[in-house]
């Protein structure tokens, strides 16, 4: 009995939890890209035109667009490949001694996530609810 009313209100939040899910994960993706290209709240601002420089901006806009729920499924798959990118070009470095292919000893948790976070956003799609994209695609064309 109770478990049944658990699983329905779980159901009917569900839209709205992948939407908050959506919209931090972006936004929270963009700040890492302003960070890197306006230099936001950081020391460090890569050259311009570095691969630093250039996965801030696939951070910063696609984390945006993410957020908005514009484009979502190819930037959402566009950054999850970045974030593997990421992972596996900076943290872990294909380096086996002492551990350093584990997230937690060489600080790549974070990619990690963002990666597989990513890839289920591209699988879900923009969602239901406060997603430009879904709005723009039932407007009626005149």
């Amino acid at each position: 009995m109770i478990s049944a009313r658990i699983r329905e209100l779980a159901a009917r939040g569900e839209p709205y939890v992948y939407a908050a899910l959506r919209i931090v994960a972006g936004a929270m993706f963009a700040f890492h890209g302003a960070q890197k290209i306006l230099g936001w709240h950081s020391h460090f601002m890569p050259p311009a035109g570095s691969q630093l420089w250039i996965g801030g901006l696939i951070e910063l806009v696609g984390g945006a667009l993410i957020a908005l729920g514009l484009f979502t499924r190819p930037l959402a798959f566009l950054v999850a490949g970045e974030m593997a990118v990421a992972y596996f070009q900076f943290h872990w470095k294909l380096a086996i001694a002492d551990g350093m292919w584990l997230p937690g000893i060489n600080k790549g948790e974070l990619a990690v996530i963002y990666c597989f976070l990513f890839l289920f956003i591209a699988a879900h799609g923009d969602g239901e609810v406060a997603a430009l994209g879904r709005r723009m695609r039932k407007t009626p064309s005149a």
